[in-house]
């Protein structure tokens, strides 16, 4: 299956020159969505791997199925302030600010195989805080899976020593 035929790109957003790569209409087709779940699958079948993270919010759409089909846990990786027990937090770096990522600081036993999931590689920042986050706990990055890749934007330079996996690459 070609899923850059489901990716519908989006000239000028959010800003002048940017070509969005827009999942939603991935997303909302089941049985591309089920399958694009189980490409990845494929690409980290051999991983031992304890839980899944991801990084709100489209993370979630990506780690959370790919969590059940692996038959392992899913960890969410938050805004600071959305989780409501206790937390470890890492800033990163906005195109015009900052902004601070926190994770449950019970979601990781220390020793645990960790694979980060997400939709976009572009930049790798908000990557590269969920692994110092992940790393904060104790867990074992074993790599990270991702719908998109942009590699244009170099984003795996930021992901040094970690094996990165990515359906399409743009």
């Amino acid at each position: 299956m070609n899923f850059k035929d489901y990716i519908r790109v989006i000239p000028d957003f959010p800003q002048p020159g940017i070509r969005f790569k827009d999942i939603t209409t991935l997303l909302k087709d089941g049985p591309a969505y089920r399958a694009a779940i189980d490409a990845l699958k494929e690409l980290v079948k051999d991983k031992e791997i304890d839980l899944i993270a991801g990084p709100e919010a489209r993370g979630f759409v990506i780690g959370a199925p790919l969590a059940l089909a692996l038959g392992v846990g899913f960890v969410p990786i938050r805004k600071s302030g959305k989780l409501p027990g206790e937390t470890v937090e890492a800033a990163y770096d906005l195109e015009y600010g900052k902004d601070r990522l926190a994770i449950h600081s019970d979601s990781i036993t220390p020793g645990q195989k960790i694979l980060i999931a997400d939709d976009l590689l572009a930049t790798g920042g908000t990557i590269a805080t969920s692994i110092d986050l992940i790393h904060q706990l104790g867990g074992e990055i074993v790599g990270a899976a991702f719908l998109i890749e942009l590699s244009y934007l170099s984003g795996r330079d930021k992901l040094q020593g970690i094996d990165v996996a990515s359906l399409m690459t743009y």
